[in-house]
């Protein structure tokens, strides 16, 4: 699912999530479990403050993230 997320970016876009919205809420994240670099983009598995854990996915060719909730 396409979805917004709150990113912070140094030298690059999208080096670190730090919030996203899922349901109409904003999650602030309160942990990145992993992180990895794909042919497509970045990949990140988060732990949002409240426990939940999703994989935040930034297509990079798209300029477009994806959230899965896991």
């Amino acid at each position: 699912m396409s979805g917004l997320v709150e990113c912070h970016s140094g030298f690059e876009y999208a080096e670190r999530p730090t919030a996203l919205y899922w349901q109409e809420q904003r999650l602030v994240i309160a942990e990145i479990l992993e992180s990895q670099r794909t042919p497509m983009g970045r990949t990140f598995r988060v732990r949002t403050q409240d426990d939940q854990v999703f994989e935040l996915s930034y297509l990079e060719m798209h300029d477009e993230w994806r959230i899965q909730e896991l």
